[in-house]
């Protein structure tokens, strides 16, 4: 492809919400199921959708083609966990070929592992480079107890996998109150020893999980106050197009990031929204507000109505998310489930 059709294809004009922020980056569920029940994020006993309910992986390729023909950038795979989805590889090198036309500038995916021995190398096949792994302790006792279901030697096996393969890996961990907060130090030492980023985030009040959040909830001050007395940190200006803000450790050279919904929310540069399996575009995280772009993506084979509906929702983008934990009621501050919204 000619340089001069790259940069058309990059200078395209973007969705702007109603506050100037050019929407670039779409998160999008292909599964709201798990093969692991974490005690942050869903109950025991779940209840899924339908699978006649979920768009197929056509229609998901159709619909992730229209937000890059919108300006997209980025797109991240989630779920639930995006790996169990029955054939999820045809979408990603059905996708790849917005990679190859330089229309879009990556396709990252957000995982637990489980999956990834089978899938790592396939994933860089179809031009994925980067990807983001959910492992919120390194004990193996103690991730059987968060996940419920978890094998943590599977996930170790998919992470070397993952790293032979050539992707280059993000571990998240969610900080957890009396769970995980005696490892942190350990974890970071582990990730940077492996060249992995290490990123830290905030229990999110999304969903009913059967657990009272206030009992989990971390602040990340409070991390990175027992990461400063093990680490020289440093500020950093690395980003990745994602809310999290990093610093450097001096002593591994290797980069922490936090991601802060509840202390410090990061919606001043907010530059995504995101997409479920059913074709629900929700426009942020932390608000109830939706368009069905599932009914125009099948009213008809053009994409007119579908873009002209999408265009309509950005219109409609809050400011920003205000996330509580309510610890008088104990109920989440959004009633869908974060593998129902998308990773």
């Amino acid at each position: 492809m000619s340089n001069s059709t790259t940069d058309k294809l990059k200078t395209r004009p973007a969705l702007i919400d109603p506050f100037g922020r050019a929407i670039t980056y779409i998160r999008v569920s292909v599964t709201d199921r798990c093969d692991f029940r974490c005690v942050y994020c869903m109950s025991e006993d779940m209840t899924f959708l339908p699978k006649r309910d979920l768009l197929s992986l056509e229609e998901l390729d159709r619909l992730c083609s229209s937000f890059v023909n919108l300006g997209t950038r980025k797109i991240r795979i989630t779920g639930g966990e995006p790996l169990v989805r029955r054939n999820i590889m045809t979408l990603f090198q059905s996708l790849s070929r917005h990679l190859d036309s330089g229309a879009l500038e990556e396709i990252t995916v957000t995982t637990n592992g489980s999956q990834l021995a089978k899938y790592a190398r396939d994933l860089y096949a179809c031009g994925v480079r980067r990807i983001n792994v959910s492992l919120d302790t390194l004990n193996e006792a103690k991730f059987r107890t968060i996940t419920r279901w978890g094998d943590f030697n599977k996930v170790m096996e998919g992470i070397d996998a993952a790293q032979a393969a050539g992707l280059s890996i993000k571990i998240n961990a969610v900080a957890l109150k009396g769970v995980n907060d005696n490892e942190l130090a350990d974890m970071v030492r582990w990730a940077h020893g492996r060249g992995f980023d290490m990123t830290f985030i905030e229990v999110m009040p999304l969903g009913e999980i059967g657990e009272d959040r206030s009992d989990q909830y971390m602040p990340l001050t409070e991390v990175r106050s027992i990461l400063n007395n093990e680490f020289t940190l440093e500020a950093s200006d690395y980003q990745t197009g994602g809310p999290a803000r990093y610093l450097t450790a001096a002593e591994t050279g290797g980069r922490i990031g936090f991601i802060t919904p509840m202390t410090h929310n990061f919606c001043e540069t907010c530059n995504r929204v995101r997409i479920t399996c059913t074709g629900t575009l929700y426009m942020c995280l932390g608000k109830d507000d939706a368009a069905d772009l599932r009914a125009p993506l099948r009213a008809s084979e053009s994409n007119d109505l579908l873009e002209a509906t999408i265009r309509d929702a950005i219109t409609r983008k809050p400011k920003g998310h205000d996330f509580v934990i309510d610890r008088n009621t104990s109920r989440p501050a959004v009633s869908r489930h974060m593998s129902m919204t998308g990773g």
